[in-house]
């Protein structure tokens, strides 16, 4: 995290980055985009291919009702870190057992489940406007770069070491089970583990990212990006690594252009505006691809 501060700060003194990287808050923010990036990009290729767009969707908005409980439960109203996570987490690992227990189609499923979680955290937030800013609460949805602090950025690098080892442990095994579940048993993979694995790490990086994108769009970075890969990738590999490019550039610039006065418009919007921007873009070459 400290190198990753220093790398800003040495673009700043080089005259890369304007004057205002100069104070601390939006060198985290910074920071915060350039670890939050490739390991949203990184997920977000299994995400598209296990069609899990709407669960990500659904533990975002959940992250609301899991801020209302921890402030309830008297945590800090800026960072209810345990009730955050252990609601956001419980409601995953629910969503997913009754799914796998169900014969109920998994969109429906899920938006049973999202609108729990939204009319709970509605319902909660009479009582929470009682004892704190209302800001604090538009900051849950739409993000804000101002609220980032070394708290939040150690908990997403944590997050992504253990994304990154879990993906150098098991991404091809990860992959496989996720393709073909019928394939990856024969060979002695366990399918369900992967799953819970997946959900759990999804919904971990999702509530993480929460501070910087907003509940209400942290599910459309893992998505977007990752579709916009898809449109123009050849290989597996390219979907990986476009996924990973895109969702970067996204964050960068949702994060420098805003702060830069270029467009005034909060940090999360910015960057799910800019990944549909590239997105555009790349229906636009395929288009081009297939004239040619």
């Amino acid at each position: 995290m400290e190198t990753l501060r220093q790398g800003v700060l040495a673009l700043y003194q080089g005259g890369v980055l304007p004057d205002m990287f100069q104070y601390a808050f939006l060198t985290n923010a910074l920071v915060a985009a350039l670890v939050m990036g490739p390991l949203l990009g990184a997920l977000g290729p299994l995400v598209v291919v296990k069609r899990l767009a709407f669960f990500s969707e659904a533990v975002g908005h959940g992250a609301l009702t899991g801020v209302a409980l921890g402030i309830l439960l008297g945590e800090p109203a800026t960072q209810p870190l345990v009730a955050l996570f252990s609601f956001c987490l419980m409601f995953a690992l629910l969503l997913h057992w009754v799914k796998s227990r169900t014969q109920v189609p998994y969109d429906a499923l899920v938006g049973v489940f999202l609108s729990f979680a939204i009319a709970l955290g509605a319902a909660l937030l009479l009582y929470v406007a009682k004892k704190v800013n209302v800001h604090i609460l538009e900051n849950v949805l739409f993000g804000s770069i101002l609220t980032v602090k070394d708290t939040d950025i150690l908990v997403l690098a944590v997050i992504a070491a253990l994304a990154l080892w879990l993906i150098w442990r098991g991404a091809n095994r990860a992959l496989l089970a996720s393709l073909s579940p019928e394939l990856a048993q024969t060979r002695g993979i366990n399918v369900r583990l992967y799953d819970y694995l997946f959900v759990l790490l999804i919904a971990l990086v999702t509530v993480a990212s929460v501070k910087v994108v907003g509940a209400i769009l942290v599910g459309a970075l893992l998505l977007i990006p990752a579709t916009t890969a898809r449109l123009i990738s050849r290989n597996g590999r390219q979907f990986f690594w476009l996924s990973v490019l895109f969702s970067t550039l996204s964050c960068l610039l949702g994060i420098v252009v805003p702060m830069a006065g270029a467009l005034p418009i909060p940090s999360g919007a910015a960057i799910v505006l800019f990944a549909a921007v590239g997105f555009v873009l790349a229906l636009v070459l395929r288009r081009w691809r297939n004239i040619e």
